[in-house]
């Protein structure tokens, strides 16, 4: 269990968006091993329920994050059946990549309603929710590219952003009213996202149970922020500090610059088709 003198997983209620796989699903596996009563939401019926039925989670909704009754429905549910929210995660997202002038509008607009919109609306419902109560915590699953810039993925990059921007600004906007608001911010993570793309050479991927343990972590005790791995979360924000020419040096050197540009586009046609299709 994951526990400190700070505060403890057990016994909290927690909702979690898109989690019906990778890093949502991950979430949810360990902290119901850590004793949370966790509820989850996908809008994915099949995959949904494929994982509730694996997970052994009895409170779950297909719900649209792009839709605020959607969203709303799904967190009124949660507190029907399990109690009053603790935690809410914002981890819905989506990844389609590639050249930007080839990039659909429709395809642009999705990746803003889902991974910027989705987590406004998230946001917002949990301090509807929290607030009076006055406690409660709110983790947005952001991205080291919201710390960086990615050609091939200037959309998905600019949500992220977006995604770091609002968790910072909301944390500060709250602070002392009970609600708190952390961010966690993965580097490539073996997750279909990043099926066909090719790394950053001399770094590892991350591993879905990694973000997983830093959404326990917390939860157990409350920060700003917690990247994963640590040193593509170092890597990626001294980009913002060091010379420019030094950044973007070091950034080509590690092929970072084509890891969203050299891909393979066979590996990749079945996310790519089912994210179109959201």
């Amino acid at each position: 269990m994951a526990r400190t003198a700070a505060g403890t997983v057990d016994g909290k209620v927690v909702a979690i968006t898109g989690a019906a796989r990778g890093i949502g699903f991950a979430t949810a596996r360990r902290l119901i091993a850590d004793g949370a009563k966790v509820a989850v939401s996908d809008v994915d019926e099949i995959a949904l329920k494929n994982a509730v039925g694996e997970l052994g989670v009895t409170t779950y909704a297909v719900a649209d994050v792009t839709d605020p009754e959607s969203f709303g429905a799904f967190l009124d549910l949660v507190e029907r059946e399990l109690g009053p929210l603790d935690v809410v995660v914002n981890n819905a997202g989506i990844m389609p990549i590639g050249p930007f002038d080839r990039e659909s509008d429709r395809a642009s607009r999705r990746i803003v309603e889902i991974n910027v919109l989705g987590v406004i609306f998230g946001s917002k419902l949990a301090l509807q929710r929290m607030l009076p109560r006055r406690r409660g915590h709110v983790v947005n699953i952001a991205s080291i590219a919201g710390e960086s810039y990615v050609p091939g993925g200037a959309t998905y990059c600019a949500s992220k952003h977006a995604v770091k921007g609002l968790t910072e600004s909301l944390r500060r906007e709250y602070r002392g009213s009970g609600v708190d608001f952390s961010q966690v911010q993965p580097t490539f993570t073996n997750t279909e996202l990043i099926t066909g793309t090719s790394g950053t050479k001399g770094m590892r991927n991350a591993e879905p149970h990694e973000v997983a343990d830093a959404v326990a972590s917390l939860i157990v005790k409350p920060r700003p922020v917690v990247r994963v791995t640590r040193w593509a979360g170092m890597l990626a924000a001294s980009q913002n500090v060091v010379p420019r020419k030094v950044g973007e040096t070091v950034s080509r050197a590690l092929g970072a610059e084509k890891a969203f540009t050299r891909i393979d586009s066979a590996a990749r046609e079945s996310y790519e088709d089912r994210v179109s299709s959201v």
